[in-house]
């Protein structure tokens, strides 16, 4: 790819101050693109335009955010080919999953598009009103994750700006590309400043968070920077929406079908090759059901085409980065040192790529690391259980609370153990489920703050109640 890519910032491509990286293919290993490197002033010049536009956008109509955000769907959509390779390039997912993170990157920018800050009416008597209305916040920090580098900015960007707001972005610096380009459609169509991107490390992302004129972060990633942000957002007192990591768990009650809920709990687990916050990475089986829901786990995976994203067939992808791959082979090695059963899959592939087969492992117990940790690669954990009580307390046992599941023939019943799972989300006969009307975000150390719907709207504001003494006669 010869393509050149740039920081924009106030509408305007500009270069580097730091020179470029490169971008490399997960498939390959091989670089494909540079992608320009940011400097701390180029930060502030990118938070200093969007404070300029934040003047002007803050007072623009909901009729001029909407329409604005129609025109950014529409050119992401006439850009889906372009924005999909680029994906499939820098993350490595097969070609029809970057075709339906792009146009899922669409149906959530028109979502927000159609959405409306309410005003309350408190109180409305003869001498008194009270009204509780919503305003922006002023400038909005995103910095996004290599997993779904295209969709989670998009998730960022348009409630902000839908709200009022303006937006600094800075997307990871293994799969930059794609969030480029976006940001390069937006400012076709956006006012200067209004959307600016920088990129690069050199402690970016640490700058971004500390920035005495950003007033809200919003970070998807791991827990550890999570943390690392919200320590260095707090001398200005920023608010924060942070989605961090997740160690989900599904549990398969004794009446379940296993037919007609394997081939769910594989998708949802090895979903963009289980690098999902929101998919399901630890199972417990009820031991009736544990070697057939196995069984059928194990023929669905052999049915993978592992390959480079955009070759044809393929629906299996690598790892995206060598660190998290190492890390996927660390696991399930510890794992068979403890004397689990690898099922499928469990040994990297030979040759360039970061390619590991989706790996089913059984004779597995809590205290395990592929148990206790996210994995966040192609591996599912089954565990056996006897007692439900005991397959809640485990579940509940990580520090972790994004999401859980429950898989019944019983919906009554599932729904009394999906009640008691500590998480964001539990789904019923699924996992990994977000809808752009539905809120979204964990407890515990999976973050706080939600994203989505009316409620994801509303964290990109401030209340502001106007409180309105009524002229009386005489």
């Amino acid at each position: 790819m010869t393509r050149k890519f740039s920081l924009i910032i106030d509408g305007r491509a500009v270069a580097g101050e730091r020179g470029s990286f490169p971008v490399l293919n997960p498939a390959t290993e091989a670089s494909f693109a540079d992608c320009p490197s940011a400097s701390l002033e180029q930060l502030d010049s990118a938070v200093a335009a969007a404070g300029r536009a934040f003047s002007r956008w803050q007072a623009s109509s909901c009729e001029a955010r909407r329409a604005l955000l129609e025109a950014i769907a529409e050119r992401i959509e006439q850009n889906a080919p372009e924005l999909a390779e680029l994906v499939v390039r820098e993350q490595g997912k097969p070609l029809a999953l970057a075709q339906m993170e792009v146009a899922g990157a669409v149906a959530w920018t028109r979502a927000a598009a159609a959405l409306d800050l309410p005003v309350e009416v408190i109180e409305d008597g003869p001498a008194k009103r009270i009204e509780l209305h919503r305003r922006p916040l002023g400038v909005v920090g995103s910095i996004t994750p290599w997993n779904w580098p295209l969709m989670i900015a998009v998730w960022h960007i348009m409630p902000a700006l839908r709200a009022g707001n303006t937006v600094v972005v800075k997307p990871s610096s293994l799969t930059p590309l794609a969030t480029l380009r976006l940001v390069e459609l937006i400012n076709e169509v956006a006012p200067a400043g209004l959307v600016n991107i920088v990129a690069g490390g050199g402690g970016l992302g640490r700058e971004i968070a500390r920035h005495p004129q950003i007033r809200k972060i919003v970070f998807t990633g791991s827990t550890p920077t999570g943390q690392d942000i919200m320590r260095n957002a707090a001398d200005n007192l920023k608010r924060l929406t942070l989605e961090l990591g997740g160690n989900d768990a599904g549990i398969v009650l004794a009446d379940a079908d296993v037919d007609a809920i394997a081939e769910g709990i594989f998708q949802t687990a090895f979903l963009n090759m289980g690098q999902t916050c929101a998919a399901l990475k630890r199972l417990y089986v009820h031991e009736s059901l544990h070697d057939r829901l196995c069984e059928r786990l194990v023929e669905i995976a052999r049915r993978q085409k592992i390959g480079d994203g955009m070759a044809e067939g393929v629906t299996f992808g690598p790892v995206q980065n060598r660190e998290q791959f190492q890390l996927v082979c660390e696991l399930v090695e510890d794992a068979r040192a403890a004397g689990a059963r690898i099922l499928c899959g469990g040994e990297p592939l030979p040759g360039k790529g970061y390619f590991y087969p989706p790996t089913i492992v059984a004779d597995i117990r809590d205290g395990t690391r592929l148990v206790d940790e996210e994995q966040f690669g192609p591996v599912l954990p089954v565990i056996r259980y006897t007692d439900v009580e005991d397959a809640i307390a485990r579940a509940n046992a990580s520090e972790n609370g994004l999401g859980g599941s429950v898989w019944s023939s019983d919906i009554a019943r599932a729904r009394e153990v999906a009640a008691r799972l500590e998480c964001g989300t539990v789904w019923i006969n699924g996992h990994a489920e977000v809808l752009p009307h539905c809120p979204f975000g964990g407890c515990k150390m999976s973050g706080f703050g939600v994203e989505f719907g009316l409620e994801g709207l509303l964290e990109y504001t401030a209340p502001q109640l106007m409180n309105i003494n009524l002229p009386q006669p005489g």
